[in-house]
């Protein structure tokens, strides 16, 4: 316990910025760049999405809130694991990887980055 009073990093997801991934996915960051020493939020991909591979240079969790969708590392495309609600994976720092989205509703996903700032490097 320290003398000093905490406020709470409060954020309404109805209030935040959305960040557009092209016209079938979009993020809404929960706890933005820098705010703590873990980046959150939520991504709204529609049926047929598939993420670009990419990396980040630290550990990425995603907690599947709707819906499901297909993960692999670089690749394991041809053998991905399937993910639904309430289902979550931990992808490996510096690690290529990508998912897409199964079934025919849109899906929510937590995504938690394991640092302060979002990290993306894409492979063309």
């Amino acid at each position: 316990m320290t003398d000093q009073p905490e406020t709470l990093k409060l954020k309404k997801l109805a209030d935040l910025e959305r960040v557009e991934f092209g016209p079938p996915a979009f993020y809404h960051p929960l706890v933005a760049d820098g705010d703590t020493p873990v980046r959150t939020g939520i991504q709204t991909p529609v049926p047929g999405y598939i993420a670009q591979l990419h990396w980040h240079p630290y550990e990425e969790k995603l907690f599947i809130i709707e819906s499901g969708m297909e993960a692999w590392l670089e690749g394991g495309e041809d053998d991905p694991v399937r993910l639904s609600p309430g289902d979550s994976v931990a992808l490996p720092a510096n690690v290529p990887h990508s998912f897409r989205i199964v079934g025919g509703q849109k899906m929510r996903l937590l995504g938690i980055h394991s640092s302060s700032d979002r990290t993306m490097n894409y492979f063309n």
